[in-house]
């Protein structure tokens, strides 16, 4: 019942949304050249279902490895910041300073650096954008470990790797997924960035660039709803994994 219920609620409140903005768009008589509605949107994927197919698939790959690479960076930066008070103290200034730069203006500079390398580009850009949240959880994470179980296993002669594998590493897990969940949902505003803005881009970012030059506003709708799409799947993708590696930490339903 409880499974049922976490698919049930989620499509209802979907199909409440779709409805919702059907709605709107017909109490306004909106022309769809002005703002697409849910019912524009299946003749434009089946107009273009190959472009979305090549173009889905260009964004997901650049999108994931972008955020795999900001995982692995992430984790050790944040391991480096969590475990010396000095390297957090030089660090979170500079990681602060940097997360607070807009992103999309490092897209020119981005471009200008790596002139015609756009998947080397686009994934550069998916990481930047992601592995803040993940450093910064991971480093807490540590940093708040409690030191009487620390030193519990070090007067057990434990080394320094056991005690991060059974202390450290299952306790940030938690913060870690939590971060990495909001991670996915960077990586592919990073992803998007490059392919709207780059003369040579190609993905669904491109798609949507297309679509606003020729004044396809369903087709530019299609997109964004075929972003939210990959988006959803990737963070359930996470969502299944923290199952697996963190679920203790989950607390039950009262």
């Amino acid at each position: 019942m409880e499974n049922a219920q976490k698919i049930v609620v989620p499509l209802l409140a979907i199909l409440a949304f779709l409805g919702l903005w059907e709605f709107i768009v017909w109490v306004n008589g909106w022309p769809n050249y002005v703002m697409a509605s849910p019912s524009d949107l299946p003749a434009a994927y089946a107009r273009f279902w190959n472009l979305f197919l090549v173009m889905g698939w260009q964004t997901l790959w650049r999108t994931v490895l972008g955020l795999l690479i900001a995982v692995l960076f992430g984790t050790m930066l944040g391991m480096v910041m969590g475990f010396s008070k000095l390297a957090r103290d030089a660090l979170y200034p500079l990681l602060v300073g940097f997360n607070a730069i807009p992103k999309a203006t490092l897209v020119p500079v981005i471009a200008l650096l790596f002139i015609g390398q756009h998947d080397f580009n686009t994934v550069l850009m998916a990481f930047l954008i992601s592995f803040f949240p993940i450093a910064v959880s991971v480093g807490i994470g540590l940093s708040t470990l409690e030191p009487e179980y620390r030193d519990i296993l070090r007067a057990l002669g434990a080394s320094r790797f056991t005690i991060f594998r059974k202390i450290a590493l299952p306790k940030t897990l938690p913060e870690f997924f939590g971060a990495l969940k909001v991670a996915v949902t960077l990586a592919f505003i990073g992803t998007n960035l490059v392919e709207i803005v780059s003369p040579h881009g190609r993905g669904l970012g491109a798609l949507f660039k297309s679509g606003e030059t020729n004044g396809d506003y369903p087709l530019m709708f299609a997109v964004l709803i075929a972003l939210a799409f990959l988006g959803i799947v990737l963070y359930y993708a996470v969502v299944a994994l923290e199952k697996i590696f963190a679920g203790w930490a989950e607390r039950p339903a009262s």
